[in-house]
């Protein structure tokens, strides 16, 4: 059985022979190479022939699938700060509440 699903930036993919998952992280268009981050952190790479010639298919993605990406910045998970900034109204506050 041929992959019939095309790589997508992204996307989870599971390939059922080998029974490894990963993530698509670029397609490079000159070589039409697809990189890509497997569930274990380590960087590999299909070409054309080897992507359309295995057993590849989506899957939903893992439940803590940041786990192995040590190198992601916050910006990278789609979110930049976790607090939430939220602003007291200036109407209940006092300067000693400005102080602290």
């Amino acid at each position: 059985m041929a992959t019939i699903t095309d790589p997508v930036i992204g996307r989870w993919y599971k390939d059922l022979e080998s029974n490894l998952t990963f993530k698509v992280v670029a397609i490079e268009g000159n070589d039409e190479s697809v990189e890509v981050q497997f569930a274990n952190g380590d960087l590999g790479e299909y070409d054309n022939e080897s992507w359309y010639g295995s057993t590849i298919d989506y899957i939903e993605d893992p439940e803590d699938w940041s786990a192995p990406f040590d190198e992601l910045e916050a910006d990278d998970l789609g979110y930049t700060d976790p607090d939430r900034h939220a602003r007291p109204d200036a109407e209940d506050l006092d300067i000693s509440d400005l102080l602290d």
